[in-house]
């Protein structure tokens, strides 16, 4: 039993403190740092926890399946219920296709979209796989990592696309003005050509971004001088969802 209470106590601090090492970790609990990475160790073969820093000495974040387990926890809602009113009503408000994006290690994965009712339109599958370094969702939530961890996932090379992408210095340099204005725009670049889309961060507990709402529209649509309005209106949905989530 006093096993199985270290090892939740261990998770409950990975969760609060994430990035975290295995030092931290045994001052903030007082448990011997072997018995920390026994229990890190076991986590992470559950799938509760994975290595998100593996410079000089591992840097430990939890996964997805704490989040998709509290959903289902509130009865059997899960999170594309959850955001579905707020995904169609920034639909209905911009008549413009919006994608949600849930971020599963290094990726997107598209589990919901609204169309907008213009011929001409956005469409990506739903269920559709992306690296986080392609898309404007996943520019998104990558302004809102810990800066340990974006490093560790910029290290990864993205072999995806015929098309090469941003530099690894023109994608730092678009996180930081992503993070600055608390949007990601993507106009005709990364995995879309002839594409604009605005795409804003969802978050979770502590404010860790777990998902993201994007607002896609074909480039010929995409007007400059709307970009601040079609944001705040992209950017209050997705805190909207923050919200909803943070409540469960």
């Amino acid at each position: 039993m006093n096993s199985v209470l270290s090892t939740l106590r261990i998770f409950e601090e990975v969760a609060a403190r994430q990035p975290i090492g295995v030092s931290e970790l045994s001052r903030a609990t007082r448990i011997p740092k072997s018995s920390v990475q026994r229990c890190l160790v076991t986590l992470q073969q559950a799938g509760w926890l994975r290595i998100v820093d593996s410079g000089r000495g591992a840097r430990w974040g939890v996964t997805m399946k704490a989040l998709s387990v509290g959903l289902r926890g509130a009865g059997e809602q899960d999170l594309r219920d959850l955001a579905g009113p707020v995904i169609k009503r920034l639909a209905a408000e911009t008549d413009e296709t919006v994608h949600f994006a849930l971020r599963d290690g290094d990726d997107v994965v598209i589990i919901a979209r609204e169309d907008s009712t213009h011929a001409v339109r956005v469409f990506v599958e739903t269920g559709t796989r992306l690296p986080l370094q392609a898309t404007s969702s996943g520019v998104a939530i990558l302004a809102r990592l810990e800066p340990a961890e974006t490093e560790e996932i910029l290290k990864h090379d993205v072999n995806e696309f015929t098309e090469p992408l941003w530099s690894s210095e023109e994608l730092r340099e678009e996180i930081v003005r992503t993070a600055e204005r608390g949007y990601a725009v993507n106009i005709s670049t990364w995995f879309r050509p002839n594409v604009a889309s605005i795409g804003a961060a969802v978050t979770g507990f502590a404010g860790r971004p777990i998902a993201a709402l994007v607002l896609s529209m074909p480039e010929m649509r995409y007007e400059p001088s709307r970009e601040k309005a079609l944001a705040q209106l992209t950017t209050a949905a997705a805190d909207e969802i923050s919200r909803l989530v943070s409540a469960i």
